[in-house]
């Protein structure tokens, strides 16, 4: 017989290969027919999977030749409701609580050959519990073969049947059986890992060394890989030191992946130490020798992202010292938790750059991430909160989306969901959640509840058995549904027992079946449930859980729930139809506040037990209250964009999964989420607050239950930058020494801590024979300047010194001791170094550098400074001077910088001696311009006041504008007085004077650099001045100076316009010194709002002419503007203005507002068109040539106003005078235009000129005359004068070289051209202007090129002319009758004198006397057939031929005899 495989057997390849051979097959079958098949009979047990029954049975009814044992050992089989056989059932053992089926439809093709084995294979083994000796029938061998036949076709039927079944629900992600254990070995010794893996599809398993994957062909013989029946090994052969690592195991198939770790350590016998070694050392473990540096640095920040966005983090990482292929091992965390490669999730390591992309955000995603980077040396790590805000709702006013969905307690029956609820509500409460599946391989979601719950919880139940879900979880209030959550990771209906074996054996497979000592008991009623209680209950359900009844053996065994009304008797069971296979159960539809109670029966086919021992009474509703409120909110400053909330935890919380805070600038009245994923701790930074507004806070704490109320509101905090004692100072350095004091430097602290730096204390002690003494104060008093003397030491002893720094916060660590220096005198002659070095104004291509002179002058005083620079990772050597001329100064702007590149300073000090001791170098800056910089802008006011102006976009609340003049700080305020308000400061200057001239700069203090400087030289000064006397003394600027124009009407308008003047403003119109007013001759007006100030007079007269003055007032603001109208001037705009007057009385009745004129088209017609205006149907328009009327026809138009006449080819008799006449009741206008004489030449000049555009270029043809150059126009006039022009000379025309006209084509005729026509031809067009020429150069290989076509047409023409031709007479048929004479004659031409041949059918004839042939002449050909006969009728040819061709002509000769001819007609 044959069956189905169970789970645990069809991983195993053995299993199936083993019987693969066809000889092996031949032998079963034999032995099978040899042997006697028992069944054995047992008690029938109905299967909780798909409705199938499970029995004993083996295949056959019971033999009545065959006796069964009394303890044969049974069969499973598991059939259907029609008894069909489906697949094969292990027993249940000891230690096992259920069983399993093993119905697999994967990997079909192995399946379906090892599943008829095992049927057969049982059958096999149990026949071998009979006696072999006993011999059988022939008939009931051949019964038990159709019997046999029969089972495999059933059995192959309901496999094809498995085949359709769903495959998911067998599929799962791998899982460690057997993890793999950590080993500590001695060197040279060989160690194996090993582990168990369990998954479908078969994981793919690889090992990693250090998270670097293991490849044993790269290292032959070290590593040794092996995978057999689910076990998975790897071998280290002779370990050595190298080898200590930890080791993983990674097993990965399409539902997931899983990794496992195990560490080796490998020892060495003491003594035994290679010397060729390194010596162990203390403290972190380095690899050959060497100990890394790690450095993390280009760090990511605090980042911001939205739901369904990427994001990506990364760092740069440095390991110092780089070695070739060495990679670290990098590893992302998030909240602590080890992070690994998913779709959420894209690692990267490029080498030097650690990158994590978050392919989709969600607020899962929110966290603090850490970036660990581990080397043998150690490991560095960084940190920085991601915040993930909530996507745009689909709908205003939803909620944000839930979050963390997770299943628990997955079985058979049901799956809990749960999930954390949103932090934003929409503004409305949410009134519940909606949970969706979806089966894992489709897409279709389906709705699991029908109504919104509110418990963050819920049973999801009418799951198919075996196969694999996802969820996820919608919240809804009164505006709408939220967006879905994140989906929550595949989970299968299925016991977790069941999932345990679906997993995989532990061991290899063994090829044998393991029966356990004690089998199911047979008919045995299962007694009490064990240890029932209520896990679980909401006012939505009850989750009910037990243990099975403590008897072991029992078959089959299935539960019937039970629950009863508290304070009744009555019990009801819930399960009425199909008792449940799992020990839980959640129990739905209970009435809200009633209570009852629970108990559970079990059952199998033998019966059902007795109840278990009942709950207490249960009332239903929720067990878990929402949390109380968070106590008291307490904000502290952190940064200038952050908070640190602290808080105190809710009281009794249960189940608590933490909190969330809000946010709300004082006085708004708005909150805003501060994270979007609930915290476990009672403190919490808040991100991304705005520099300088005051917050409040509030807290509310969440459970599975809801959300609490919202804490207290905290006090409002201003978010600024915490204050902090300062970092310690660093570079202490030696300025001076003298016999019992030194002077020493230092540099500033790195940080300050929020706050100004109110001075520093210096400390030192004594060395002596390199033990250093107890540290004594040097000052007691803070200094303030980075310098400071330490008298009373000895001489030639040796000292070393720390310095603190101190704020408002307090006074800061010391910092590192100093190097020992020796205390005595300097006596060189060169200056010591300068200090204190700083810098200022940072931009792309130049900087200042700042410093203080020696304190040592050395033999004689300081005199100058040079300056040094180099890149910063360049070497020593690229050291190089800025200056080649020492600078007095001590400031020095330093330009021509590399955008981008990072730079070091250093100062040398020179007096007469020499260049004295360098300076420390400066620390790294790079060139380039902080975004948000400004600079220095020079402003003059209204009132003519000077002023610098900076803004800072960067500022804190302590920071301060600092002025200085040549670098030093401004504190005399009778040359300049400082305003600062906000981020702005007004530098104004008292008394401007040389004695300011100078740079100005102003620095921001608490910024990162934020400075810049004006230099203020004596020509800008100058400038300034000036600008500021126009400013204390305006003027009203003029747009434009007063003007006159005539309006219509011949109305005269005298206008000016002001740029600018207020509604005060003032104006008096003068003329010839008197004041003139408004009145009937003159009219004023005055816009202020476009400044436009004008005077307009109807006419005019004598007595205006003289100077008209317009006077302009605003305020202390003053301006006027003449003009002067006398003499000629005057006489024409007062011609122009009667003029116009007349023009616009014209205007009252038809006229012309464009006199007539002409237009030459590009058809060259000629158009004459005048524009008229103010015509109605009345009006008349007449024209007229010479006085004589033009007669209405097509070629008169008039559209659109405009009267047109069209000459469609004009010449010389269109010439004359045209006139055109409006006329109608209200007047006559008339325009004339002369076309005679010179206007007729202009007219046609402009037609030649359009002609001569439209020609096309020269171009060059060769006749069989000689060689013709010609050009096409688009139209032709006779009067057109064309010149042609060889070299330039007008060409003298005779009978060789012609020109003329055909059609549009202008030609020029060559005859027998020669080389004395070679050269450059133009035709010119004459259109009295410049006329136009066009151009072709007929020479070098052009002239060859006609040259030779010429000889060729003139050859070709010649033979056409001379050729031999027939030129007629002959006729195509003659038809003449027998004895008659035939005479044919045709002539002949060609020169020479063709030759003549006659033919007669393709055959040459000769004269003879029946045939005579002449040629008379060389011009007549004849043929003459004296008397005619039948043997004359034929076709004949005559032939013509000469040197230049041959040409032939033909003919048909029909004889006819008369009496055939009458016969025919009869």
């Amino acid at each position: 017989m044959s069956g189905s495989l169970p789970f645990y057997q069809k991983h195993h390849r053995h299993y199936d290969r083993g019987y693969r051979s066809k000889e092996t097959e031949s032998k079963m079958s034999q032995y099978q027919a040899s042997s006697r098949y028992i069944a054995g009979s047992s008690t029938s047990a109905t299967s909780r999977s798909r409705g199938l029954k499970v029995s004993s049975h083996s295949g056959l009814e019971e033999s009545r030749l065959s006796p069964i044992p009394k303890r044969a050992k049974p069969t499973y089989l598991a059939v259907d409701k029609e008894n069909q056989i489906i697949g094969y059932v292990v027993p249940i053992f000891r230690g096992s609580q259920e069983f399993a089926t093993g119905l697999s439809n994967t990997e079909e093709a192995r399946v379906r050959d090892t599943a008829a084995y095992m049927a057969r294979r049982d059958l096999f083994t149990s026949g071998l519990e009979m006696e072999r000796s006993e011999q059988i029938s022939r008939k009931e061998a051949m019964r038990e073969s159709a019997e046999r036949i029969s089972l495999n076709k059933r059995i192959h039927e309901h496999e094809e049947h498995f085949k359709r079944m769903n495959e998911d629900s067998l599929m799962h992600a791998p899982e460690f059986v057997i993890k793999p254990r950590s080993h500590t070995v001695w060197e040279k010794q060989c160690v194996r890992l090993h582990c168990t893996v369990s998954g479908w599809p078969d994981p793919r398993v690889v090992w990693y060394k250090n998270n670097v994957a293991i490849d044993p062909l790269a290292n032959p013989g070290k590593y040794k890989l092996e995978s057999r029946y689910s076990v998975h090994s790897l071998e280290i052969n002779r370990c050595d030191f190298d080898d200590t690592a930890q080791y993983r195991v990674s097993a990965m198939n399409s539902k997931g992946e899983l990794s496992a770790f195990a560490s080796v350590v490998v020892k060495r016998f003491k003594g035994e130490i290679d010397e060729s070694l390194p010596s162990p050392r203390q403290g972190p473990v380095s690899e050959y020798g060497i100990t890394f540096q790690t450095h993390i640095v280009d760090k990511f920040g605090v980042s911001f992202g939205r739901e369904g966005e990427t994001m990506s983090l990364g760092c740069t990482v440095i390991i110092y010292p780089a070695l070739h292929r060495y990679q670290p091992e990098v590893q992302w965390y998030r909240d602590d938790v080890l992070l690994s490669p998913s779709k959420w999730f894209h690692m990267h390591w490029s080498g030097d750059r650690a990158t994590l992309t978050l392919t989709h955000l969600n607020k899962e995603d929110e966290g603090l991430y850490t970036l660990r980077v581990i080397t043998k040396s150690g490991y560095e790590t960084y940190s920085a909160y991601v915040f993930v805000r909530d996507a745009d709702a689909e709908v205003e006013g939803a909620p944000g989306a839930p979050l963390d969905v997770r299943c628990l307690d997955a079985n058979k029956d049901y799956i809990i969901v749960t999930w954390k609820q949103p932090a934003v509500d929409g503004g409305n409460s949410i009134l519940g959640y909606f949970v969706d599946r979806c089966e894992v391989g489709t897409t279709h979601w389906i709705q699991c509840n029908d109504t919104p719950v509110k418990f963050a919880r819920f049973p999801v139940t009418g799951l198919v058995e075996g196969r694999s879900y996802i969820f996820r979880v919608r919240a809804v209030n009164k505006s709408g549904m939220s967006r879905p959550s994140r989906v929550s990771e595949p989970v299968a209906a299925m016991d977790p027992a069941d999932r345990a074996r679906m997993r995989g054996t532990s061991a290899p497979w063994t090829g044998q079946i393991i029966v356990t000592e004690e089998e199911p008991a047979e008919g045995i009623v299962p007694g009490r449930p064990r240890e029932l209680q209520v896990t679980e209950a909401t006012k939505n359900y009850v989750v009910l859980s037990w243990k099975p009844p403590g008897e072991k053996g029992l078959e089959g065994v299935m539960y019937y729930v039970e629950k009863c009304v508290s304070g009744t008797d009555s019990w009801q069971r819930v399960n009425t139809e199909i008792p449940v296979k799992s020990p839980r159960f959640a129990l739905f539809d209970l009435a809200e506040g009633k209570s009852y109670s629970f108990r559970v029966r079990c059952c199998n086919s033998a019966g059902v037990g007795e109840p278990s021992d009942p709950t207490e009474a249960t009332t239903v509703g929720d067990k878990l209250d929402i949390p109380s409120a968070p106590g008291k909110v307490i904000p502290t400053r952190n940064t200038d964009t952050s908070v640190v909330v602290s808080w105190e935890a809710s009281h009794d919380a249960k189940e608590l999964i933490g909190y969330y805070i809000e946010a709300s600038v004082e006085g708004s009245n708005v909150w805003e989420p501060c994270n979007n994923k609930p915290v476990n701790a009672t403190r919490f930074i808040c991100h991304g607050l705005m520099t300088g507004e005051k917050y409040m806070f509030r807290v509310r704490a969440v459970n599975a239950a809801g959300l609490s109320q919202f804490s207290p509101e905290s006090e409002a905090v201003e978010v600024k930058a915490a204050i902090a004692s300062p970092a310690p100072p660093y570079g202490i350095t030696v300025l001076e020494c003298v016999r019992d004091a030194m002077v020493l430097a230092w540099k500033q602290p790195t940080f300050i801590g929020g706050a100004d730096i109110t001075g520093y204390f210096v400390d030192y002690r004594e060395v002596i024979d390199g033990v250093p003494g107890k540290w004594h104060e040097a000052n007691i008093k803070a200094v303030s300047e980075r310098a400071y003397r330490v008298s009373d030491l000895k001489e030639n002893r040796k000292y070393q010194f720390q310095v603190r720094a101190a704020n408002m916060a307090g006074v800061g660590i010391p910092s590192l001791p100093s190097n020992t220096f020796l205390c005595e005198e300097w006596t060189i002659a060169v200056p010591g170094p300068p200090h204190d070095l700083q810098i200022r104004e940072v931009r792309s291509d130049s900087l200042v550098l700042l410093w203080k002179p020696p304190v040592y002058q050395g033999r004689d005083p300081v005199n100058g400074f040079y300056i040094d620079i180099k890149e910063a990772d360049a070497p020593v050597e690229a050291w190089r001077g800025v200056n080649t001329k020492a600078t007095e100064k001590a400031y020095i702007k330093i330009k021509n910088l590399k955008e981008g590149e990072t730079y070091v300073f250093r100062v040398r000090a020179q007096n007469k001696a020499g260049v004295g001791q360098t300076s420390d170098e400066t620390e790294p800056v790079p060139a380039l311009t902080k975004p948000g910089s400004k600079e220095i802008v020079v402003d003059v006011d209204d009132d003519g006041v000077i002023s610098l102006n900076f803004e800072c976009c960067d500022l804190t609340p302590d920071s301060k504008f600092v002025w200085s003049k040549n670098y030093e700080e401004i504190t005399d305020t009778s040359r300049l007085t400082v305003e600062t308000k906000g981020n702005k400061s007004k530098a104004v200057f008292n008394s401007p004077g040389e004695e300011d001239i100078g740079i100005y700069s102003c620095l921001v203090t608490h910024t990162d650099g934020a400075s810049s400087s004006y230099n203020l030289s004596e020509e800008e000064l100058k400038k300034l001045l000036e600008i500021s006397h126009d400013h204390k003394f305006p003027i009203i600027p003029l747009k434009s100076e007063l003007a006159v124009e005539l309006l219509e009407k011949g109305r005269v308008r005298f206008w000016l316009q002001a740029e600018k003047i207020s509604a005060n403003g003032k104006v008096d119109y003068v003329f010839n010194d008197n004041v003139l007013s408004q009145g009937e001759k003159y009219k004023m007006n005055f816009d202020k709002n476009t400044g436009v100030i004008e005077m307009i007079m109807e006419s005019l007269t004598p007595a205006d002419e003289g100077t008209f003055t317009f006077q302009l007032q605003d305020g202390k603001a003053t301006n006027q503007s003449s003009l002067v109208l006398i003499g000629d001037v005057f006489k024409g705009l007062q011609k122009e203005s009667e003029f116009q007057r007349k023009e616009w009385f014209r205007k009252q009745g038809p006229h012309f507002i464009e006199y007539l004129s002409y237009e030459v088209t590009p058809e060259c017609c000629v158009v004459l068109k005048c524009k008229v205006g103010n015509m109605k149907k009345e009006t008349s328009a007449l024209w007229y040539k010479d006085g004589r009327e033009i007669k209405a026809d097509e070629h008169l138009g008039f559209t659109e106003g405009v009267l047109k006449l069209e000459i469609a080819q004009i010449s010389k008799k269109d010439a004359g005078v045209y006139e055109v006449v409006l006329k109608d009741d209200r007047g006559k206008d008339t325009s004339t235009l002369n076309l005679t004489d010179q206007g007729f030449k202009d007219l046609m000049n402009e037609v030649f000129s359009f002609i001569a555009n439209s020609s096309t270029p020269l171009k060059i043809t060769s006749t069989d005359e000689g060689i013709r150059l010609y050009t096409f126009v688009s139209y032709y006039n006779d009067l057109l004068q064309v010149t042609w022009h060889h070299k330039d000379s007008a060409i003298a025309f005779s009978d060789r070289i012609k020109s003329g006209v055909v059609g549009e084509q202008l030609w020029l005729q060559i005859t027998e051209p020669t080389e004395k026509d070679m050269g450059k031809y133009a035709i010119e067009f004459n259109d009295g202007k410049g006329g136009l020429r066009r151009t072709v150069e007929l020479s070098g290989q052009a002239f060859d090129d006609a040259f030779a076509e010429f000889q060729r047409l003139k050859a070709a023409a010649v033979a056409e002319r001379n050729r031999a031709r027939v030129a007629g007479g002959l006729p195509d048929v003659v038809t003449i009758q027998e004895g008659k004479a035939l005479n044919l004659t045709c002539n002949i031409s060609g020169d020479p004198v063709p030759e003549v041949t006659w033919l007669k059918n393709d055959r040459e004839i000769t004269s003879d006397d029946h045939c005579i042939l002449k040629f008379e002449s060389g011009k007549f050909a004849s043929f003459t057939i004296t008397a005619v006969n039948t043997s004359d009728s034929g076709k004949y040819s005559i032939l013509v031929k000469n040197k230049y061709g041959t040409e032939s002509g033909d003919f048909t000769v029909s004889v006819f005899i008369p009496e055939e001819a009458g016969s025919k007609k009869k």
